[in-house]
């Protein structure tokens, strides 16, 4: 008998998967229900679009199920937003409020708010968005023993770009990588990020470091030197490496920016010392990479002269592909990284908007 009561007494909890996202299938939602209707949570959109330097609202509601309350009453309700990363087990955390109090964490602080529209409103507002910000985001309300959550994926406008240094073909371990594509005014781009620029038509026969650790590169175009030519066109994957001790290429990723790209019309041609003071003496600075990318994948950028950038490579950006500026395909093409000291070419220039 007494087997049977603690029975009815103590609560109910049960396990389901997520719906509709096959990219969290190892993830589960665990609902602790009390006596009386389990709470829900509720995201209206499973993915949002935005760029950087935008606004966006990470949309979230709670509600119990079978009542069109909010809440019961009887405890304070608790908002907590992380953001999930490619291990499962870990999650960074944003913003938690309960009642009139209000924490944000690491670079989202100043930068996020809940939008609190009506009484049962979690979402998540966040400004001024930064290359970092993309991902997915859980939220999570918890009201005394129950509780319920919802993720949103941040997906962000930009471009993914193969990168190498100076020294050459496959010099980077995963924290260089990373550092790499920071100088470049980008991020070390993801799964996802590599595989829409596949789709977009991205290939590249160079193994680059991604995000989760992981090795890979996109092939449109099957041929013996990239796995074969009888091969499949995809995503090919060499799996996850030592990041302190394993050496490859990065694909970084980056989007639009808050300022001007151009061409610096000079008189001469400057060698690398010359082009850097050029742009300064103009009032901006030597563009970088990750900016003739954005510049030529989003704005439609297009020109055939070569030009220097900040970390010593000559590239020129073609949107219109031409006889003698790359006829093929519309690209940003590669000079190389000639002698800075002795080499004469034209410049590329950024300067930021306050």
């Amino acid at each position: 008998m007494k087997s049977l009561l603690f029975l009815v007494l103590i609560s109910v909890c049960w396990a389901e998967p997520h719906p509709d996202n096959s990219s969290l299938e190892h993830e589960r939602i665990i609902h602790i229900q009390e006596n009386g209707p389990r709470l829900l949570v509720v995201a209206e959109q499973a993915k949002i679009f935005s760029h950087r330097g935008g606004n966006v609202t990470l949309p979230c509601k709670f509600y119990h199920e079978h009542t069109s309350t909010a809440g019961s009453g009887t405890h304070k309700i608790r908002v907590k937003w992380t953001k999930l990363t490619s291990d499962y087990l870990k999650e960074v955390d944003v913003f938690v409020a309960m009642g009139h109090h209000r924490k944000s964490y690491g670079n989202y602080q100043g930068r996020v708010f809940l939008r609190g529209s009506s009484e049962n409103d979690a979402s998540l507002i966040i400004t001024n968005i930064i290359l970092e910000d993309y991902g997915r985001y859980k939220c999570e309300v918890i009201e005394g023993l129950e509780d319920d959550t919802a993720v949103v994926a941040l997906n962000l406008e930009g471009v993914v770009f193969p990168y190498s240094p100076r020294l050459g073909r496959y010099n980077l371990n995963y924290h260089e990588a990373q550092r790499a594509c920071l100088d470049q005014d980008s991020v070390i781009a993801s799964f996802d990020q590599l595989y829409d620029a596949w789709r977009s038509g991205l290939d590249w026969c160079n193994a680059g470091w991604l995000s989760d650790g992981s090795v890979q590169y996109p092939i449109t175009k099957p041929r013996e030197p990239c796995g074969g030519k009888n091969t499949v066109p995809g995503v090919r994957n060499y799996g996850f490496w030592d990041k302190d001790k394993s050496r490859y290429d990065v694909f970084c990723f980056t989007s639009n920016f808050n300022g001007r790209f151009y061409y610096l019309i000079h008189p001469t041609k400057l060698t690398y010392d010359e082009a850097v003071q050029a742009c300064l003496k103009d009032g901006a600075q030597i563009a970088k990479v990750g900016q003739i990318f954005a510049a030529w994948k989003l704005l439609g950028y297009d020109r055939c002269d070569a030009g220097w950038l900040a970390d010593g490579s000559v590239r020129y950006p073609i949107s219109r592909p031409r006889k003698r500026c790359s006829p093929n395909e519309a690209a940003v093409r590669f000079v190389g990284f000639p002698d800075k000291k002795h080499k004469l070419y034209g410049v590329y220039c950024f300067r930021a908007y306050n």
